[in-house]
């Protein structure tokens, strides 16, 4: 993108800050405007328990199993308990550990909100469901 001076009317390449004819400082051009950005809130109240309960687990499941790989049962208990103790932080959270759980107050069907969203919607009835104090109500 080139500029012009404004005072001999040089065409001036953009990395100039000045013009090479006559030397007049060239303004630079004002950054332009971004929007604001919205800041989301945090959607989730203990949609990380299942995560923490995991890494709680690793040291516990990994130091066990390697004890129990020192006597005869490494193979049969040993080795299982350090592959779940490697695999215990995703397994957590894969299994819904922190979800709230309950019926849809539309239909009655079982509905569990994964996250703890605000609002969500019923998979038999399509209605909205909010969350509201950790239950479900219906939203108007």
């Amino acid at each position: 993108m080139s500029k012009q001076c404004l005072k001999c009317n040089t065409e001036i390449a953009s990395p100039w800050s000045f013009c090479p004819k006559c030397g007049v400082a060239v303004p630079l051009d004002p950054a332009p405007q971004s929007t604001p950005v919205e800041i989301e809130p945090a959607p989730a109240f203990g949609a990380f328990s299942g995560l923490y309960l995991g890494i709680i687990a690793v040291p516990l499941l990994i130091v066990t199993g390697g004890l129990l790989c020192l006597t005869g049962l490494g193979a049969f208990l040993g080795v299982p308990m350090i592959v779940l103790g490697v695999l215990a932080p995703l397994l957590g959270p894969m299994i819904g550990l922190g979800a709230l759980k309950g019926k849809c107050p539309w239909c009655g069907t079982f509905v569990n909100s994964i996250a703890d969203g605000k609002d969500f919607e019923c998979i038999e009835c399509s209605r909205r469901i909010a969350v509201q104090h950790h239950k479900f109500v219906k939203t108007a």
